[in-house]
């Protein structure tokens, strides 16, 4: 007997944030989060859970097919094919129809861009920005980058988190650059591959990145580097700390937590 259900094949976040999991239940691994706007292909439906690959960085996983927000081929042909705009603020509140309020955190994709009117939509749904965003490029990419990580400062860490209310370390960093318009893998071991190496800590300018690896060499912690020898990076918290040659010296413990592997410019 066949099956009346509609397979859904495209959807964007009409959510803050919703979590991206391992396997399709509410007790598996979170491995990122999908936040508000960032749209995605749906491969498969399972038990109230879809699986889908990410439109930004390619990311795959499981999601609550109730958290989604539907959109049919055109839509989602337009959403991509649209200029789009990402939120700055740390927390935002936009309008939404009946006098409610959206809040969408910093990273936020805002789809189909009117950027005369500083309005986006989804579907149907037209939304209004009055805060800060970021549209076309910066004109100081690494001045925006640890202007932007700063905000983060004390951010609890999170497994999987990409946002504000809790962030992992390779989040972070991908967030961060999106914020200034520069689209990076979400894994540590994958943003490994991106930019180009530098060999001396001395060398770094504020916004590159070092990464730091195991006993068995494999790239388990990335941050930002930010001056005078300092980073900006997510282990336990968004902390900031020292940096040299041979890993990062946490300021509170007085030891190294991290053992430098490589540093990278990702911005030329």
């Amino acid at each position: 007997m066949k099956s009346n259900k509609k397979q859904m094949n495209y959807g964007i976040s009409g959510l803050s944030i919703i979590p991206l999991r391992k396997d399709p239940s509410e007790r598996s691994e979170m491995t990122s989060q999908v936040l508000f706007g960032e749209h995605f292909e749906v491969h498969e439906q399972f038990m109230g859970w879809c699986r889908i690959t990410m439109g930004y960085d390619g990311y795959e996983g499981w999601v609550d097919q109730k958290m989604i927000t539907e959109l049919n081929e055109r839509a989602y042909l337009k959403v991509i094919n649209s200029p789009f705009a990402i939120c700055t603020d740390i927390f935002n509140l936009i309008p939404t129809e009946g006098e409610q309020n959206m809040m969408i955190v910093a990273g936020s994709t805002l789809p189909c861009w009117r950027p005369y009117k500083k309005e986006f939509s989804i579907n149907r749904d037209v939304y209004q920005m009055n805060g800060k965003f970021m549209y076309q490029q910066p004109a100081d990419e690494r001045k925006l980058i640890i202007q932007q990580a700063l905000m983060y400062f004390n951010v609890p860490y999170l497994w999987g988190g990409r946002s504000p209310f809790g962030i992992d370390c390779s989040g972070l960093i991908q967030i961060i650059y999106k914020q200034a318009g520069i689209q990076l893998p979400r894994d540590a071991s994958q943003q490994v591959h991106c930019g180009t190496a530098f060999s001396f800590v001395e060398e770094a300018l504020p916004g590159d990145l070092a990464f730091f690896d195991d006993e068995e060499g494999n790239i388990i912690h990335v941050g930002i580097i930010w001056e005078k020898n300092k980073i900006i990076h997510s282990s336990g918290k968004v902390r900031i700390d020292n940096v040299d040659q041979f890993g990062i010296f946490n300021v509170e413990t007085k030891r190294y937590s991290h053992k430098m592997r490589v540093m990278k410019r990702i911005i030329d």
